[in-house]
């Protein structure tokens, strides 16, 4: 080892650090890879499918387009947010490293032991059963019922094919992402497109305008479920904050790439909304379980097979955006001790965290088998804004308790909190509401990280197997312990 660091000559080709300190992570994302990986992260399936399920909970099409426009002011505010939790704590991990950095090791231990065994497995393993459904469903033409074996099959080829990109390359996974938010956009342009078509030609359903807030729902639990939905398909605004030890100048491109891609994708959003209200009624949107394949074939006609393919395209770089930032926080959480060493490893070779990425694909094809989309979102999000609001309570933390601390970056305190008190509503609105048994095993998933943690981490309780099976392994991979980025 020593004489290929004298061969490379430092930080070059290896990924070396200056004088020989250790493996790193190499700084590879630039600005507009940066913009690609939250765009492309952000647009995936949800666009193309929860506006029926904005829809069904906020009861009117006015509302709905209120509620796509507050998810992307949520978002950007949250970003910002975490833009200066970014500058103060310039790590990788996202909302596991503030925490850690702030709270202190067991509430971020709680939150990667769920984001790690559930959240992110689980999103992959949704959107990845999302890409096999419009990737089949052209070889089974008028069948209104796909073979689950097919999907599921469908979904596990994806998530391996992804994990071999991520491994042999992360460079090879940033142009994949990159490709795909191309595609993405240029699919969403063309929905906004054929929405004005329609307009210009005096076909659409303009009437439903002049009623637009009829039937708008005033329950708070509905609308909540209905922010559910909405933010379903913002999810990803924060994953540059993953992967903050790859990316070129990062207190700079942080905040510009945030700045550049959430407008972008919220400004879409409205106006892909609008185009579906256009075309379709509200009628046919509520009984449509893919409302962008409605959409291509009422305006599209024998080009309507190109939703299918911009769909499929979508949720495959967003499952890969996932890939790319979800094994990152596996392999901080790692590093800090609390999950297995061998996951804070990198291959001595490409530099990439082939451990961690392994580990989060055996957990989500072992999701795909009793996955299915629409029972996920929910309460991911449910669990998902959990997370948030104690992060953005870190910023607030530091706010009182270290107010002289120095800022490269400031946003005003009004924003942390209304995050916080959206956070507090999202979370609490729908348990009150509509409690239901599912939130409960969310709160006992929680719950019984508690005793994982003293017994693992606190106690150190680790079996001599595991340290042979992690040597052996380590040799099997190729695969060494890493140094930080925080320069």
């Amino acid at each position: 080892m020593e004489r290929r660091q004298e061969r490379d000559g430092g930080e070059g080709v290896s990924g070396l650090e200056p004088g020989g300190r250790g493996l790193r992570l190499r700084r590879e994302i630039g600005l507009w890879s940066a913009v690609s990986l939250t765009a492309g992260c952000m647009v995936g399936s949800g666009i193309f499918m929860s506006p029926q399920g904005v829809l069904v909970y906020i009861g009117s099409p006015g509302a709905s387009l209120v509620v796509w426009a507050v998810c992307g002011l949520l978002a950007m505010m949250g970003a910002l947010c975490y833009a200066e939790l970014g500058a103060l704590v310039p790590k990788s991990g996202g909302e596991y490293a503030y925490i850690l950095q702030i709270f202190g090791s067991l509430p971020a231990f709680l939150v990667i032991y769920t984001f790690v065994l559930l959240v992110r497995p689980a999103a992959i393993a949704a959107i990845s059963l999302s890409f096999a459904e419009y990737a089949v469903a052209p070889f089974y033409p008028g069948c209104s019922s796909l073979p689950q074996a097919v999907l599921k099959g469908v979904a596990a080829i994806c998530i391996l094919s992804l994990m071999l990109v991520n491994c042999r390359s992360s460079r090879l996974a940033t142009m994949l992402t990159n490709l795909c938010a191309v595609a993405k956009v240029f699919s969403l342009l063309v929905i906004v497109g054929g929405g004005a078509v329609v307009l210009g030609q005096g076909r659409g359903y303009t009437d439903g305008f002049l009623f637009a807030f009829h039937n708008t729902t005033q329950q708070p639990g509905r609308i909540g479920m209905a922010f559910y939905q909405g933010l379903w398909s913002f999810d990803g605004w924060n994953n540059v904050n993953y992967v903050m030890e790859e990316l070129k100048n990062p207190k700079q491109n942080l905040v510009w790439a945030l700045l550049i891609a959430i407008p972008l994708v919220t400004s879409l959003y409205l106006l892909v909304n609008i185009s579906y209200l256009l075309v379709l009624s509200s009628s046919e949107i509520l009984s449509s379980n893919a409302v962008a394949v409605s959409w291509g074939n009422q305006v599209l006609g024998t080009w309507a097979w190109l939703v299918p393919l911009a769909v499929t395209l979508s949720t495959f770089g967003s499952v890969n955006g996932i890939f790319f930032g979800g094994s990152r926080v596996c392999y901080v959480a790692a590093r800090e001790g609390h999950m297995p060493q061998l996951l804070s490893m990198v291959h001595v070779h490409r530099l990439t965290p082939t451990p961690a990425l392994m580990f989060t694909t055996a957990v989500a094809l072992v999701l795909v088998i009793p996955g299915n989309f629409s029972t996920i979102v929910n309460f991911l999000s449910f669990l998902g804004w959990i997370t948030y609001g104690t992060t953005i309570g870190c910023l607030l933390y530091l706010r009182i308790k270290n107010k002289n601390l120095p800022r490269p970056y400031k946003v005003p305190t009004v924003i942390p909190v209304i995050m916080l008190l959206a956070s507090f509503y999202l979370v609490l609105a729908p348990i009150i509401e509509h409690p239901q048994t599912e939130f409960l095993y969310i709160f006992l998933f929680l719950l019984s990280g508690i005793p994982v943690y003293f017994l693992l981490v606190y106690f150190r309780c680790q079996p001599k197997w595991l340290q042979m099976a992690t040597l052996y392994l380590q040799l099997l991979l190729e695969v060494a312990p890493t140094v930080k980025n925080v320069d």
